[in-house]
């Protein structure tokens, strides 16, 4: 708000200066009035100038009110508007109410006319060129009609008896080249300090503009240095699990071969030991590869130009191939349930066959025997959505949110198989991020679990 609308926000700030010079030209002319009186009897009216400076206090006191209120509601765009139209206000009633001041203190010949020089200046600092050269028009006029109605004398005018010469008002040079020198005075004052006044506030907003610049590249550093310690803990954190998660079979294959080679072990053992060292090379050699995956999809996200347009039903349809002698050996039904139509989209089919392939994998892993596991594929009009439900051992509420995290394995879930990396569901949480989709989990614990990913349909 305050960047559109700068010249009016300062307003709504200098509103209350205005009404505190306000407050002391009321106390100023009360003591001249008693001061002059007092040195010069009879030389003012009293009586009407103590009324228009009551006046002027007591509109004065009602700005003071309704500036509280504007300030009350914040600068939103129908208050700037209306501090805007409050300014005019206040520059009109009191130039009406110094000119009404000047009628009944001597008119022309009152050499306090040049007050109105005050309000130029204030006009000049608050409003906009155009505006302030309308207020010196307005000045002006006032000033003009004033002199012009007491040289007629359509109004009476009220002498300075003893201080200047009581017919001057009566000389038409004399008014004539007042209301000249005062115009020609109030525009050159506006014009001087308006372009005073334009310079500062151009300068202001540069600086202003500078100062904004440099917040946002604080806040874009403050960011940057947030992801990259956020990045930097990750890959600590990363180097920790994988150094883990690597120890403890390279450590058994290393004791089994140190006890086959040193001997320690009999003929009959051998055979044994080679075989678990066997079996801790082949765990080894897939962590391997669910790192190379996990790495491959921690990369940045996928180009467009990379990608492929492919069916997810073909692909599907590969896998379900593959993993049916898997299912039929531990006594499950396996089965594939596709809408027709389903629409293509953008993605590589060696990662939409990781994607499959893990969460069917995953689905037959942790089902008992004469359990089901469905993998089906509709659509919407934005999204190819895929599933893959079993009937298995589910997941606990606690684990729901930590299930795709890198090598995170649940309690249940390790009983079962005591092998896995628990990478496989960070691998395919990347992957379909990567193409702009989404996946997510429901699950409870003995009810099987329902993973569903949504990927956006290709354009054409």
């Amino acid at each position: 708000m305050e960047e559109q609308f700068p010249l009016r926000v300062e307003l709504i700030e200098r509103i209350d200066w205005f009404i505190s010079l306000r407050w002391l030209a009321v106390v100023g002319t009360l003591l001249t009035i008693v001061v002059v009186n007092f040195y010069l009897p009879g030389l003012l009216l009293q009586g009407p100038l103590i009324a228009v400076t009551t006046a002027i206090a007591l509109y004065n006191f009602l700005f003071l009110l309704y500036a509280r209120r504007l300030r009350a509601h914040g600068p939103t765009a129908m208050r700037l508007r209306q501090s805007t139209v409050f300014v005019y206000v206040q520059i009109a009633l009191d130039l009406i109410a110094l000119t009404t001041l000047l009628h009944f203190a001597g008119g022309v010949e009152n050499p306090f006319a040049l007050f109105f020089v005050f309000h130029m200046i204030i006009a000049s600092i608050l409003l906009s060129p155009a505006a302030s050269f309308l207020v010196a028009v307005l000045a002006s006029s006032l000033f003009a009609a004033m002199a012009l109605l007491e040289y007629r004398g359509l109004v009476p005018h009220y002498n300075l008896v003893g201080l200047v010469n009581p017919d001057l008002y009566h000389h038409g040079t004399y008014v004539g080249a007042s209301v000249l020198v005062m115009t020609t005075t109030l525009f050159l004052v506006v014009y001087m300090t308006s372009s005073i006044s334009a310079r500062l506030r151009a300068r202001t907003d540069e600086l202003l503009e500078v100062s904004r610049s440099h917040e946002a590249k604080s806040r874009e550093l403050a960011e940057l240095n947030t992801k990259l310690q956020k990045l930097d803990a990750a890959r600590t954190q990363f180097m920790v699990t994988v150094t883990h998660e690597l120890r403890a079979p390279v450590s058994t294959i290393y004791s089994c071969l140190d006890l086959v080679l040193g001997g320690f072990a009999s003929r009959e053992k051998e055979q044994q030991i080679l075989e678990r060292a066997q079996q801790r090379t082949t765990e080894l050699l897939d962590l391997v590869k669910d790192l190379l995956e996990l790495t491959g999809a921690r990369q940045a996200e996928v180009q467009v130009e990379e990608a492929e347009t492919i069916q997810l039903a073909d692909v599907l349809r590969n896998v379900e191939e593959l993993m049916r002698v898997e299912a039929e050996n531990k006594d499950l039904f396996l089965s594939v349930d596709i809408v027709p139509d389903m629409p293509l989209v953008r993605a590589k089919p060696d990662h939409i066959k990781a994607i499959w392939t893990n969460l069917i994998s995953n689905a037959i892993k942790y089902t008992e025997a004469g359990g089901i596991v469905v993998a089906s594929l509709t659509h919407n009009p934005d999204y190819a959505v895929g599933t893959v439900r079993d009937t298995g051992i589910g997941i606990a509420a606690d684990d729901l949110s930590k299930i795709f995290e890198e090598f995170y394995r649940t309690a249940n879930a390790r009983a079962i198989c005591p092998q896995g990396t628990g990478v496989g569901l960070a691998i395919v949480k990347r992957m379909i991020e990567n193409y702009g989709g989404k996946i997510w989990v429901e699950s409870e614990p003995a009810r099987g679990s329902k993973f569903i990913f949504m990927l956006p349909r290709a354009r054409p």
